[in-house]
């Protein structure tokens, strides 16, 4: 039975309350979904790199849903109160089974679809618009919900962030590139590179070398003659590998531009020439290990072997790549350097590495594509070194 005579001041008292209820029980609904569907690593990225609106709407939610516990609370609260007290107020309005009809379709309809419809996609804006409001709910509920939440870190642990492995950050990147068909504006050269960097970690020596059979290298008995000047300068390499006997016994370098002045009608023997030292790694050493030993400067290719017997020694013979000058004595026809206990199975060329490396870093520093114009990749190096076909 109706308690409340229908079109007083009363009716109509009760009948915005009802209506507030309503709302505020949908405010709480949407607010629970759209803020809680925003990560902590989510609102950090856009706040560092987002667009100037999201960077604005971001620093705003983030002081509101870092203690997500006590969110959650707050808001399960406010909802719970609003669709308890509704039933009540529509109690005294209509009879008990239309107060029950009427309280489930406004709730269903307007306190819980329609609310997390529109939060769900425009969260950010929603949550940003209203984070002043949640701030003074944290604050009313602020007695019953802290208690709970500290239960609640106590039992589940305190939000974490939710950060991506590193197969499924590849995954997402592919997801992210205009060729996967879902609204990225990654290019492929984009995601090629940020792939293959992340595979870097899985990578060897071994993985982006030059096996010793496809590589341009130079006997220590060879003459400079015009044949010999004209294949070294038509190769494009700044670097040469010199063999003694057999190819995979590499026992140095040659810097091309010390043969620029070299008279082709002179016939001089290579082994006048210096002999630079050329360093070893291990055909299992890590690329990244190597990328950091050939940052430092020492030389920019090295000999990779089948087996060395630590990492450890290969890093000190990397750092040892200095100027190093072989004499006639010490390098006699046929003879194999005392060090080389191994045969030597490729040639890892750091100009390739470095040129893929950089670009990927100043894209990473820019976010900006002109990192990856063609005229700007060093297409053989970056196949090779991503681990492509060059075919």
């Amino acid at each position: 039975m109706a308690e409340v005579a229908c079109c007083g001041t009363k009716f109509s008292l009760y009948v915005l309350v009802i209506i507030g209820l309503v709302c505020f029980a949908g405010l709480m609904a949407g607010l629970t979904l759209g803020l809680m569907s925003l990560g902590i690593v989510d609102l950090e990225v856009l706040i560092k790199s987002g667009r100037p609106q999201d960077r604005i709407h971001a620093s705003k939610i983030f002081p509101v849903v870092k203690n997500q516990h006590l969110l959650l609370c707050t808001l399960l609260i406010g909802n719970s109160l609003a669709m308890e007290t509704l039933p009540i107020f529509l109690d005294a309005l209509v009879p008990s089974w239309a107060a029950i009809v009427i309280s489930v379709t406004l709730i269903l309809m307007f306190g819980e679809i329609l609310p997390q419809a529109v939060c769900t996609r425009y969260g950010l804006t929603v949550g940003a618009t209203l984070a002043p409001l949640v701030r003074v709910l944290l604050l009313v509920f602020f007695p019953i919900s802290y208690p709970i939440s500290k239960v609640l870190d106590w039992m589940l642990g305190k939000g974490h962030a939710a950060l991506l492995k590193r197969a499924e950050l590849k995954t997402f990147v592919n997801f992210h590139g205009n060729e996967a068909g879902k609204g990225g504006d990654l290019t492929h050269d984009e995601t090629t590179i940020i792939t293959g960097a992340l595979d870097l970690t899985e990578k060897t020596a071994k993985d982006a070398m030059t096996p010793i059979s496809k590589a341009f290298s130079l006997d220590l008995d060879a003459t400079l003659n015009l044949e010999t000047l004209n294949a070294i300068m038509s190769m494009g390499h700044s670097r040469v590998p010199v063999y003694s006997g057999e190819k995979t016994n590499i026992i140095g370098l040659v810097l091309v531009k010390n043969l620029f002045m070299v008279d082709s009608k002179a016939a001089v023997p290579l082994r006048k020439m210096i002999i630079r030292k050329i360093p070893r790694v291990s055909e299992n050493m890590p690329l990244y290990d190597i990328l950091n030993e050939f940052q430092k400067g020492h030389s920019h290719i090295a000999v990779v072997y089948r087996d060395l017997n630590n990492t450890t020694e290969a890093l000190r013979k990397v750092k040892g790549g200095d100027q190093h000058e072989v004499k006639d004595s010490c390098r006699k026809k046929g003879e194999k350097a005392s060090s080389d206990k191994v045969l030597s199975k490729g040639i890892f060329d750091y100009s390739c590495f470095a040129g893929c490396a950089g670009i990927f870093w100043s894209f990473c520093k820019t976010k900006s594509s002109g990192a990856f114009r063609h005229a700007s990749l060093p297409s053989f190096g970056l196949m090779k070194f991503l681990g492509l076909s060059t075919q």
